[in-house]
């Protein structure tokens, strides 16, 4: 297995990530951290660990996100019959790169995908994560992903093994390079060739924290959110409204009963408890910790507010990531139920870079 690490600026998280890899036993394995221009001790880390090969990306191509440009040169530089997609934010369980190897095959999978568990610190990161994640849940069902019969395809791209061979066959990142929802493009890619992808929770295998301030979670989620979900305004109204009717047959509740009115009061308390208790339902199939499933209320309209940011980061080419912009040259690849891409032409740009790739 070839474990390749994109790091832009990870001083933070690297080493912790590298520790847990180099850990692992059970199988054979090589680690390339691909330093994509870091600006902290993000290479100096990565060379303080002994055996792990460190790789320049080269030039970013006109068009390409740069996490596809570090992962395409980490895949030409590795050897392993397996490659290991992971991000540098990463904790890895001990046995679990066997162990997810043994399940790809298990599986007759070309490529499996975990969905790791999600550490979250601070009010905003609790509220808001367990609501973004369920509906993703929802969205994107592991059933459904991991049925050959079906068309839905997704992957997560803190966590994605797949066969050099199948890799090879679609053409890799190189061929989803303009994309900056890659992990789902990927999968989509493979599947469509008629290989079997399995997609899963992964807690038991890996963990995360995705972001370390609201700021990080805000740009984050900008350049995600109108890339993951069909109608990202109406998902918005629709969460908002959620809010507002949860507070006012609350708020319904409690004056009501302030003024001796106990019928209307218990009306508007029962409807309280039965919205609060669909909405913790549909959470906690995100699995997070229960403090953080009780602050998704407010996590609501917070959730609103970064769906409707992110559809109009796309509509003005306002989106940025890792300190680069990407303004313009990057379609949202939104899709339909169906997992049919709907970007007009996303897929024939991506195929005409890849050439790029494999002159470099």
């Amino acid at each position: 297995m070839s474990v390749i690490v994109p790091a832009r600026n990870e001083e933070a998280s690297l080493g912790t990530c590298l520790e847990s890899l180099v850990a692992q036993t059970g199988v054979s394995f090589e680690i390339i951290v691909v330093d994509d221009g870091s600006t902290d001790r993000t290479r100096e880390i990565a060379q303080s660990f002994p055996g792990v090969r460190v790789a320049d990306p080269g030039s970013l191509p006109a068009g390409w996100s740069g996490k596809n440009n570090a992962l395409v040169a980490g895949a030409k530089k590795a050897r392993g019959e397996w490659l290991l997609f992971t991000d540098a934010d990463t904790v890895h369980c001990p046995g679990s790169l066997a162990g997810s190897l043994a399940e790809a095959h298990r599986q007759k999978a070309a490529l499996l995908s975990y969905s790791p568990e999600q550490e979250v610190q601070g009010l905003w990161e609790k509220a808001v994560m367990p609501v973004i994640f369920a509906e993703l849940a929802a969205t994107y069902r592991p059933s459904e992903v991991s049925d050959p019969a079906s068309s839905a395809a997704a992957a997560n791209g803190q966590y994605i093994l797949v066969s050099r061979e199948a890799y090879d066959a679609v053409g890799g990142h190189a061929v989803v390079a303009t994309s900056l929802l890659e992990d789902v493009a990927l999968a989509r890619e493979v599947k469509a060739s008629g290989r079997r992808i399995f997609f899963r929770y992964g807690g038991d295998a890996v963990r995360t924290r995705m972001y370390r301030s609201f700021a990080q979670l805000q740009e984050g989620w900008t350049k995600n959110l109108v890339l993951l979900f069909r109608s990202p305004v109406r998902l918005a109204v629709l969460r908002l409204t959620e809010f507002a009717l949860i507070v006012c047959s609350a708020t319904v509740a409690v004056v009501a009963g302030l003024r001796g009115r106990t019928q209307a009061s218990a009306a508007a308390g029962i409807l309280t408890i039965i919205l609060a208790a669909l909405l913790l339902k549909r959470v906690r199939k995100a699995h997070f910790s229960w403090d953080a499933n009780v602050l998704t209320l407010i996590g609501l309209p917070l959730f609103s507010y970064l769906l409707l940011r992110s559809r109009f980061a796309y509509q003005k080419g306002t989106v940025s990531w890792k300190g680069r912009q990407y303004a313009g040259n990057l379609v949202p690849a939104i899709t339909d139920p169906a997992g049919v891409e709907r970007a007009p032409n996303s897929r024939q740009a991506a195929r005409t870079t890849s050439s790029h790739a494999t002159s470099q």
